[in-house]
């Protein structure tokens, strides 16, 4: 399935935020925004309220590592449940395989923990999932298979872990219990979900 693969300072500094995480290449130019000319007269105008809300959305894309079509339909999927569609729709985004295996600390990049997905490294209940957009459910229980284990890059990436409430740890068996969906506050990432539910209901 296709992915972008470009250089990712480049989409960060567009942004305005290290969304991948640290990247010390971001922090020199973050003032800069990306191109050859740097700042200009263009880039400089106010921006649209479409444009804004756009932006928002292909911030929540990039940082999640999510498509246009897979975006969408979790939009689609938040709208039918039952609350605050935008809180919902970063939940289904934090539920995601890939990313709860990134948050656990199996690896420390979104990437990084898609690469372990889908090459068979990690099972849920027991069972190996290679779909990095499975959505999990409270209980489910998140580990990497015995094979796996011993792999150098899950241990340096365990090493500087950080912990989160909705995420319950078993430090013996390297192996982390999915709770429940986070709730808003408990999300980290700079996301004004929102705009995004605006730009769909246009």
């Amino acid at each position: 399935m296709a992915r972008y693969i470009g250089p990712k300072t480049k989409i960060a500094r567009k942004f305005g935020a290290a969304i991948y995480g640290d990247d010390k290449s971001f922090e020199r130019r973050k003032n800069q925004p990306p191109g050859q000319h740097g700042p200009n007269r263009r880039r400089n105008a106010k921006k649209s309220e479409y444009a804004v809300q756009l932006m928002e959305k292909q911030k929540a894309k990039y940082t999640y590592g999510i498509l246009e079509r897979q975006f969408a339909n979790l939009f689609e999927r938040a709208t039918r449940a039952k609350g605050v569609t935008g809180e919902i729709l970063l939940q289904l985004c934090e539920s995601r395989l890939d990313n709860v295996v990134y948050r656990i600390g199996f690896a420390k990049t979104r990437a990084g923990a898609r690469q372990l997905v889908s090459h068979r490294h990690v099972t849920v209940n027991g069972e190996l999932v290679n779909i990095p957009s499975y959505i999990l459910k409270a209980g489910d229980v998140i580990a990497i298979r015995e094979k796996s284990k011993s792999l150098e890059i899950i241990a340096d990436a365990l090493a500087s872990k950080a912990n989160y409430e909705w995420l319950q740890f078993n430090d013996e068996k390297k192996e982390s219990t999915f709770l429940s969906a986070p709730e808003r506050i408990q999300i980290p990432e700079d996301i004004k979900e929102q705009l995004i539910v605006e730009l769909y209901n246009k």
